[in-house]
C-alpha cells in the first residue's frame, strides 16, 4: 500500500513536470528601439563659377592718312551748311595746284554714311565765285553774241566759265597703279594739242574704268554730274575721248541757243536779272525769248537746266559759296547697281580717289599729285 502510494506520488510529480515542459513559453515583447529621425539633406549652395572676363575687342584704328567715313543714324541735309553730325567726322586735306586762275588751294573732305547711303562734305577756298558761263550779250546793233574767252582755241575757256570740282574713283580696282598715281593714270597732257590744248583723258587699257563725280556750279541742279572714264582715244567723232556721261533717261542741261544759234531760245521769268546772273535758267521757269524786252549790253544766261534722271543723276548735291570758299555736300547710294559707278559694297575695303578743282576754267584744273583713300568705320 505504501509502495503503491509512493508510485502514484512519483507519477503525479512526473506529470506536473511534463506538463510544465510541454507548455508554450509566454511571448516576450522585444524592446522598442526608436530609429533616429532622418536628417533632411542640406542643399549645398553651388559654388560660384569664376568670372571669366572676355578679352576686350581691339579698338579700331583707321589707317594713317585715310578719309574715314563715320556711321551716323540720319542723313545730313545737302544744302551747303554744316549740320551738327559733321562735327565728329575727321577731315583730310588734299592739296591741289597748277590750275588756271587759282594757283593752289587745299580741299578739305569729310565723310559719313548710313545703312544705304554715303555722304561727303567738301570745302575749299576760291577767290571768286564764277557763274558767267558764256552768256549771251545784246550788241549795239541789236544782234546777239556769246561772250567768249578770246584765247580759247578749243575747249579751253578760262575767262567766261564756271567753277567746278571733281572726284575720280577707281572702279573695281581695274586701273593699274591708281592707288599710287591717282588721276595721272588717266590724264594725257599734250596729246592732240591743236584740238585739246590741255590734253585728253582716258584709261590706258581696255577694261579699265573710273567713276567721275563732276560738280558744276552753273550746269548742275541739286546733283553732281555722274560720269565715267574708259579707254576711248580722241578722234573727231569722240571729242570727249574717254570721258562720258553715265546713261541718262532725260533732263540735264542744254545750251540756251535758238535753232540757228544767233540768239537765246529762252529767257527767265519776269524780273529775271539782265546781268547774266545766276548763270542759268531753270527749264521749269524758262519763257520763250522776247528780244524786245532787252537793251544793248543786257545779258541772258547761256544754260537752261533741270535735274538728270536715270544713272547720270545718282549723285545728289547741295552747295553754297561762303566767305571766299565753296562748300559742297554730296550724297550717293552705297550700291547703285550701275556698272559705271564705284560700289561701296565691302565696308572693309579701301577705296582710292583723286581730287581736282576748276576756277572759272573749262579744263585747266588744279590737280592733286598724290592720291587719297576712303575707309569705313564699323558701326
Amino acid at each position: 500500500m505504501k509502495k503503491r502510494t509512493l508510485i502514484i506520488g512519483i507519477l503525479l510529480v512526473l506529470g506536473v513536470v511534463l506538463a510544465a515542459c510541454s507548455a508554450e513559453p509566454a511571448a516576450v515583447e522585444a524592446p522598442v528601439v526608436e530609429e533616429p529621425a532622418a536628417e533632411e539633406p542640406v542643399a549645398e549652395e553651388p559654388a560660384e563659377e569664376p568670372v571669366v572676363e572676355e578679352p576686350a575687342a581691339p579698338v579700331w584704328e583707321a589707317p594713317e592718312g585715310a578719309l574715314v567715313s563715320l556711321p551716323v543714324g540720319a542723313a545730313p541735309a545737302l544744302d551747303g551748311e554744316v549740320d551738327a553730325l559733321w562735327a565728329d567726322a575727321t577731315a583730310i586735306t588734299a592739296k591741289v595746284a597748277g590750275g588756271a586762275n587759282m594757283g593752289e588751294t587745299e580741299v578739305s573732305i569729310k565723310s559719313v554714311y548710313t545703312d544705304d547711303m554715303i555722304y561727303f562734305y567738301v570745302t575749299y577756298a576760291d577767290p571768286t565765285q564764277s557763274f558767267m558761263r558764256s552768256p549771251w550779250e545784246k550788241q549795239e546793233d541789236g544782234t546777239w553774241a556769246v561772250i567768249k574767252d578770246p584765247n580759247d582755241v578749243g575747249h579751253d575757256n578760262n575767262a567766261v566759265y564756271e567753277d567746278k570740282m571733281s572726284i575720280i574713283w577707281n572702279i573695281d580696282n581695274s586701273i593699274t597703279d591708281f592707288e599710287t598715281l591717282g588721276c595721272f593714270t588717266g590724264c594725257h597732257a599734250g596729246e592732240d594739242a591743236e584740238f585739246k590744248p590741255y590734253g585728253n583723258k582716258y584709261t590706258a587699257e581696255e577694261g579699265q574704268f573710273a567713276d567721275i563725280w563732276h560738280w558744276k556750279s552753273v550746269r548742275n541742279l541739286g546733283q553732281a554730274d555722274d560720269q565715267y572714264l574708259d579707254s576711248t582715244r580722241y578722234s573727231a567723232e569722240t571729242a570727249g575721248a574717254g570721258r562720258h556721261g553715265d546713261p541718262s533717261d532725260g533732263g540735264g542741261y542744254v545750251a540756251n541757243n535758238n535753232e540757228d544759234k544767233t540768239a537765246p531760245a529762252f529767257m527767265g521769268p519776269e524780273g529775271y536779272p539782265t546781268d547774266g546772273s545766276p548763270g542759268w535758267i531753270l527749264k521749269s521757269e524758262a519763257v520763250e525769248f522776247d528780244d524786245s524786252l532787252f537793251a544793248a549790253g543786257d545779258l541772258v544766261p547761256g544754260i537752261v537746266k533741270e535735274q538728270f534722271t536715270g544713272d547720270r543723276g545718282n549723285i545728289s548735291a547741295g552747295w553754297a559759296y561762303v566767305d571766299g570758299a565753296w562748300v559742297i555736300e554730296l550724297g550717293r547710294a552705297l550700291d547703285t547697281g550701275s556698272d559705271f559707278d564705284v560700289q561701296y559694297t565691302d565696308l572693309d575695303a579701301e577705296y582710292f580717289f583723286g581730287v581736282a578743282v576748276f576756277d572759272n576754267a573749262q579744263v585747266r584744273h588744279a590737280f592733286q599729285t598724290g592720291v587719297n583713300f576712303l575707309v569705313f568705320e564699323a558701326k
